[in-house]
């Protein structure tokens, strides 16, 4: 939850644990001549996992001729408005053609989706909205929902998606213009837009801070605190503090999300390819770059599948699809296979018993985790998601790792604790987008309810993070500690939640960083990037810093800055020492352009 400011806007491993052997050799007599069997690395027969198959009861496809659209997404809108920690995930997707008179409200765990290669294959002659009527006009815990791959051409001219964290905006295409604030013009806490097209202006008004990557916009209306923009046709010129706008013509490496589409009636998830140095839309000039791949290559994960399942079927050689809904793992799900893509729909979560790693990547090319949501579970895991393992050195430049849409949450729908949320081992990863949040509402929640020192640890080489949320851990919220790291992009808040001044003592340091970076570090950069405090059990503490870096020649920051949320504690500069301290009860931040 964002406390915001006064209303400012108006409109202006390698090893694997395998599948168990069948034990007894009369049961497995039996198991073979009823079902294919599969050989492992080890030689034991198992059972094989079937690839395809349908997509579930919470996956709802609809094609022009489907009767009463709007009442079945309706019907979904009510149960998920106000759900936010609910259990229900949907997806909506839609087949190619032209939809007509259609509002689709989005609420808590559904996503909404065109089925073409193309965002322009499907077209809604209507909206897809998201508004805050359910939380009083403040839209600051509008998270866990997603639209991609549609073109809207939005009734009036104008399409409201008013979201906070966690809630992407890819592969779109608004033939109008795009209002990213409420209705009444409330809080707002956002956001993410990736891969989109919007012919007319961006409005995002009460908008606290934005991040818009390799898209074209028609123009932008405003900013508050920190809007950032990489690759981005149209975007405004560089010109943080004021307007608060940081402004790269390109992105140095991005790949964009994988996704469902039909290929005639076959579903196939197209996985685009790597680029560099990008600027505007990856399908401007129609088919984008990338391989499609065919559904029966994919595990359909379902909810009732066990880790040793999903396991099994990547040995195999599946890659794997998780349809909307909860799934608890009692040990991780490993990926060592390169090239793996692993897609949730309807942000499928996944929830790990018994304190174990939730999802882990093996140090190797290319595997594509997005679209997911790793909940920690009551019982203490030291990582919850681990991408290669302790000491990889790989080289994965030609053909790097991504999680794009991967979330994380420690509490809020229940107990919750992780030591650390998300380790980055393997050099070259690409993290697109993620909010990695300790709950500081819902249930579970108290500073050591819900404890999780640390939000993402970076420690592998040449890693890029494009849109980086991280909130609310006891500790640092990002701490990097490998070479030529790159960050574009990070919103944070410290935890609300601290008990007194004691409780956040670093050393002789008042409060651990928002984002620091580690003194063995030799190069790094970052831009548009900004942390906030909001000490709500105790005002009087003090954060001597929001980012933390070694004062050398390669290390660089631009367009840095750190907020008090209604002076409910107070920093004393925004970067190691550098940086004016907030004062008082006001929300204008304290801001450095560069650094050193």
């Amino acid at each position: 939850m964002h406390v915001p400011p006064t209303n400012p806007a108006a409109p202006t491993a390698p090893h694997r644990r395998r599948s168990k052997a069948l034990g007894f050799a009369a049961l497995a007599v039996s198991l073979l001549m009823a079902f294919p069997t599969a050989r492992s690395a080890f030689g034991d027969e198992t059972e094989e996992v079937p690839g395809g198959g349908d997509l579930g009861p919470n996956v709802l496809v609809f094609d022009p001729s489907t009767p009463n659209i709007q009442g079945k997404v309706d019907e979904i809108f009510k149960k998920q408005e106000s759900a936010q920690f609910g259990s229900d995930r949907y997806a909506l997707m839609f087949k190619p053609g032209t939809y007509n008179d259609i509002n689709a409200q989005i609420g808590f765990y559904t996503s909404i989706a065109g089925l073409g290669l193309n965002p322009d294959d499907t077209t809604f002659n209507g909206d897809v909205t998201v508004d805050a009527g359910w939380f009083d006009g403040n839209a600051t815990q509008n998270f866990w929902r997603s639209a991609e791959n549609l073109a809207l051409d939005p009734v009036n001219g104008t399409n409201r998606w008013a979201v906070s964290q966690a809630a992407p905006f890819r592969r779109m295409h608004v033939k109008g213009g795009l209002n990213l604030a409420p209705d009444g013009y409330g809080w707002a806490s956002g956001g993410y837009i990736a891969d989109s097209k919007i012919d007319g202006q961006v409005g995002p008004y009460s908008q606290q801070q934005w991040y818009t990557r390799d898209s074209s916009v028609g123009g932008w209306g405003n900013g508050v605190w920190n809007m950032t923009f990489s690759g981005v046709e149209g975007a405004p010129a560089q010109s943080f503090p004021e307007p608060p706008y940081t402004t790269l013509d390109t992105t140095p490496v991005s790949r964009e999300k994988p996704f469902l589409h039909l290929d005639g009636d076959a579903y196939k998830v197209f996985v685009p390819a790597k680029r560099t140095n990008a600027r505007g839309t990856s399908w401007a000039d129609g088919t984008p770059e990338g391989e499609s791949i065919p559904l029966d290559q994919f595990y359909v994960v379902k909810p009732g599948a066990t880790a040793q399942t999903i396991n099994a079927a990547v040995d195999q050689g599946l890659h794997l699809l998780f349809t909307p809904g909860v799934y608890h793992v009692d040990e991780p799900i490993e990926i060592d296979r390169a090239n793996t893509v692993a897609l949730g729909l309807g942000l499928a979560t996944i929830i790990p018993d018994n304190g174990v790693t939730a999802i882990k990547v093996g140090d190797v090319d290319g595997v594509k985790l997005a679209g997911l949501l790793v909940d920690a579970g009551p019982v203490n895991s030291s990582v919850l998601v681990e991408v290669g393992p302790e000491g990889s050195s790989g080289d994965h430049a030609a053909n790097p790792t991504s999680l794009q849409d991967v979330f994380v949450r420690i509490g809020g729908a229940g107990p919750g604790k992780a030591t650390t949320s998300i380790v980055v081992n393997s050099d070259d990863t690409i993290i697109d987008h993620t909010w990695v949040w300790r709950a500081d509402h819902g249930e579970g929640v108290g500073w050591e309810t819900n404890r999780a020192d640390y939000g993402v640890h970076v420690k592998g080489d040449d890693v890029l993070a494009t849109g980086l949320f991280v909130e609310h851990f006891n500790k640092y919220d990002v701490r990097w500690s490998g070479e030529n790291g790159k960050t574009i992009f990070f919103q944070n808040e410290k935890a609300y939640d601290a008990p007194n001044q004691a409780a956040i003592q670093n050393g002789d340091i008042k409060g651990y960083a928002g984002y620091k970076v580690d003194d063995s570090v030799t190069t790094h950069e970052g831009w548009g990037m900004g942390s906030y405090c909001f000490f709500d059990v105790d005002p009087t503490i003090r954060q001597q810093h929001g980012f933390q870096a070694p004062v050398k020649p390669g290390v660089k920051f631009h367009d840095l800055l750190v907020v008090s949320l209604g002076g409910k504690g107070q920093y004393d500069h925004v970067i190691n020492d550098t940086g004016s301290p907030t004062s008082g009860d006001t929300t204008v931040p304290s801001q450095v352009v560069s650094f050193p």
